[in-house]
């Protein structure tokens, strides 16, 4: 059954990049919705391959034409999903996945409320800090800005991460093999309950796996996460 809409969310240097890639090689059948930005490229980006960059303006009036799914300002810069982006995929017979954030997240869930929504959480804060901090030598020298813009990137995971209980579906990126097993069993997993069909011996393998992963199912898991950034199973803050 094509047109399955996924959403996959994560504060930056979560590894979803990574974890989306290894998905998608993996699996059959699944887009990957391209965003529009008007951010400038980074080292090896191409457009059209990670981004469509674009300026301002011309982002701005396709918001007035409302051809986004979703969009955001995130750190001065636009970030959106262009609507026909969903209705390409379901025209090819192929499900689409969205990397977006959880503002984008929110929106795509009022317009489209049968979206499968999957939030990915670092190990912890400290792992967190240090892959924000590795990137940031990766890309140059390390100064004073590069430390403000590394703690307010981790101020903006905690308040993603505070709305964790938005998303069906929790994975914590602390083994990427596993992580990307779950991803994949959560897609699998999706398509056999919306065909109807009795699944077979591997179906009911992928079934459980995702199930595992289900918010509800995920707390010995998240508690620790959660605790390193300072915040209870509600992801309100402790006290």
């Amino acid at each position: 059954m094509a047109g399955i809409l996924f959403i996959i969310s994560a504060p930056s240097g979560s590894g979803k990049s990574t974890l989306v890639n290894q998905l998608r090689s993996l699996v059959d059948n699944l887009e990957f919705s391209v965003s529009y930005t008007t951010r400038n490229p980074r080292g090896s980006e191409q457009q059209g391959r990670e981004y469509h960059f674009t300026d301002r303006g011309t982002f701005e009036q396709m918001i007035a034409d409302d051809d986004f799914l979703e969009h955001a300002e995130v750190f001065g810069n636009y970030y959106g999903t262009a609507a026909q982006s969903l209705r390409e995929a379901e025209s090819r017979g192929k499900d689409l996945l969205l990397d977006i954030d959880v503002q984008g997240a929110a929106q795509v869930r009022k317009k489209e409320p049968g979206a499968v929504s999957i939030f990915v959480m670092p190990p912890n804060k400290d792992v967190l800090t240090a892959r924000l901090r590795n990137r940031s030598r990766a890309e140059g020298p390390v100064t004073e800005e590069t430390e403000r813009v590394i703690e307010r990137r981790l101020a903006q995971a905690k308040a993603e991460i505070v709305k964790y209980r938005q998303y069906g579906y929790i994975l914590v990126n602390d083994i990427l093999d596993l992580a990307v097993e779950e991803l994949a069993a959560i897609v699998s997993a999706e398509r056999i309950r919306r065909t109807g069909r009795e699944p077979n011996e591997e179906g009911r393998r992928w079934i459980a796996l995702a199930e595992g992963c289900r918010q509800g199912n995920s707390m010995a898991r998240l508690r620790p996460v959660l605790a390193s950034f300072g915040l209870d199973d509600e992801g309100t803050v402790q006290i």
